[in-house]
This record gives C-alpha cells, sequence and structure tokens, in this order.
C-alpha cells in the first residue's frame, strides 16, 4: 500500500480527553501523522463547523446530541478523490461508531473503486461498527481490516502503525 497514491481523511479532537488528560494534538491526529509519514499520504482533517466544548463533559453531551440528532455540519468538504487509491479513514470511536462529522463528510463522495483503510482511537471499543459503517457510507469501496489504537498508547505506537500500513 505504501506504493499507492493516497488520502487520509480524519476527523480529531484535542484539549480535554478521557484518558490522557488535556492534549493539545488529538489522538487519532497522531495516527494520522504516523501514516502520512510512512506513505506519504496527503492528509485533510475533519472539522466540525461549531466546535466541540474543551473540556470532556461537555463534548460528550454534545456529541451525544450531534449522534443522536444526525446533525454535524464541517468547515469544508473533502476535495476530489478520484486521483487517490487508497484512503485512509481515521475517528475516535464515540459509542461504537463514527463521529457525525466524519458521515457528514463521507456521504456524499464516490469511492467506486477505491481501497479504504479504516483506524481508530479508542479506550476500549477497538474498531467498534465502523468497518462495517463504512462499507455502507463508501459504497463501491473495498473496505480492509482496520487498526485500533488506545489513544493512552498513541505516542508509541508509530511502530505498530508501520506494520499495519
Amino acid at each position: 500500500m505504501k506504493d499507492k497514491k493516497s488520502l487520509i481523511i480524519y476527523f480529531s479532537r484535542a484539549d480535554e480527553n478521557y484518558a490522557v488528560g488535556i492534549i493539545e494534538k488529538g489522538n487519532t491526529e497522531v495516527v494520522a501523522e504516523y501514516i502520512r509519514d510512512i506513505t506519504g499520504a496527503e492528509m485533510f482533517k475533519v472539522e466540525p463547523l461549531m466546535p466541540y466544548a474543551h473540556d470532556y463533559e461537555t463534548c460528550i453531551e454534545e456529541a451525544k446530541t450531534r449522534q443522536a440528532n444526525h446533525n454535524a455540519p464541517i468547515k469544508e468538504e473533502v476535495s476530489d478523490i478520484t486521483n487517490y487509491e487508497v484512503i485512509y479513514i481515521g475517528a475516535p470511536v464515540y459509542w461504537g461508531d463514527l463521529p457525525e462529522e466524519m458521515v457528514t463528510a463521507l456521504k456524499d463522495i464516490n469511492f467506486n473503486g477505491k481501497t479504504i483503510r479504516p483506524f481508530t482511537t479508542h479506550e476500549g471499543s477497538g474498531l467498534g461498527n465502523i468497518p462495517n459503517q463504512l462499507r455502507r457510507i463508501c459504497v463501491g469501496a473495498n473496505v480492509l481490516d482496520g487498526l485500533a489504537i488506545r489513544g493512552a498508547s498513541v505516542a508509541n505506537s508509530k511502530v505498530r502503525v508501520e506494520d499495519w500500513v
């Protein structure tokens, strides 16, 4: 996969975090950067139109509302993916699923013929339902096995990411 033209589409949140306290860069973003460093892939960060609260408990309530209402507008749409063969899709696991912002970002993209490599950061959910969710959203893509890394282990996971890539 390293020699294929690749794009990383990811969602990540910094600030107060469940297992590691306050972080300046989100765990998923760190993993995305590892993938970029290994593959040379371009990166696209999905960002919410309305940022989440800095404190963890308020953020959780905001995320629950967005998930329940299927309403999470984003700042910018993903650019044209026509020239990419492999799309790495990364996100934290929210109650077993993608954050709603990722659903918003991915739902109208033509993934026909693309290879999808999902990766998640979590504190016990693994990949959750995300591979199956991506199979439903990314119609026509080949969704491969994913990589799940505990958020508390992200800083020491570059070798694991290299082995996966």
